[in-house]
């Protein structure tokens, strides 16, 4: 028996019809799943930007999956985390993370140096700091302690593409440099990632867990 093309349509037709009928029975199973749905594809292709008080952080970069934005302006200091809308160069080679929003710490404030030569990151400031005073493992270079590796900067990203890092330079005014507590962060080390700019800055964040 040969199959017309109007028998699949009317097969196809009735398959639907049963699908709706299902989920009009069931509505309150769908309504959840279309809301994540619509939620992702307008945080994908429409508006990455967060628009409620929480942040749910799904990468390595810092040791928290749960924080609670504060929106707007804000005099920021070192140390403070912070939410910003990426706008590196690595968007021409990964256009999906424009304005994609990036939680880091605060690392580095105007007027002072952020060198990265070597796969080394040093922030200097006019205020001197005590090396036993600075967490290593967020330096971005290759530090060991007793012969303990205690923190690194990648070479290369994890489609293998360099890493270069950060040329040295003076940070200028309405500028950060900023980093996260993983080897796997991308962020101010490379030059891919750069300096965030004051108008990226979405807000700071008070890290829950």
């Amino acid at each position: 028996m040969t199959t017309t093309p109007s028998r699949l349509m009317g097969k196809f037709l009735g398959q639907f019809a049963e699908f709706l009928r299902h989920m009009r029975a069931r509505w309150f199973l769908y309504v959840p799943i279309f809301a994540v749905w619509g939620f992702a594809y307008t945080r994908l292709f429409v508006d990455p930007t967060p628009r409620v008080p929480v942040l749910f952080n799904w990468t390595p970069s810092l040791p928290y999956s749960v924080a609670v934005m504060q929106y707007g302006p804000h005099d920021l200091q070192r140390g403070d985390y912070i939410v910003f809308a990426f706008a590196g160069e690595a968007r021409t080679d990964y256009p999906g993370l424009s304005g994609q929003p990036f939680f880091k710490i605060v690392r580095g404030l105007p007027d002072t140096i952020a060198d990265n030569a070597s796969s080394g990151a040093v922030v200097l400031g006019s205020t001197p700091t005590a090396v036993d005073a600075v967490d290593l493992r967020l330096a971005g270079a290759t530090f060991d302690r007793n012969g303990q590796v205690v923190g690194t900067a990648k070479t290369h990203a994890f489609d293998r593409r360099p890493l270069d890092p950060i040329a040295p330079t003076v940070i200028p005014p309405g500028h950060y440099y900023v980093q996260g507590t993983s080897a796997d962060s991308f962020d101010s080390r490379y030059r891919a990632s750069g300096l965030v700019r004051a108008e990226q800055v979405l807000g700071t964040v008070v890290p829950l867990f």
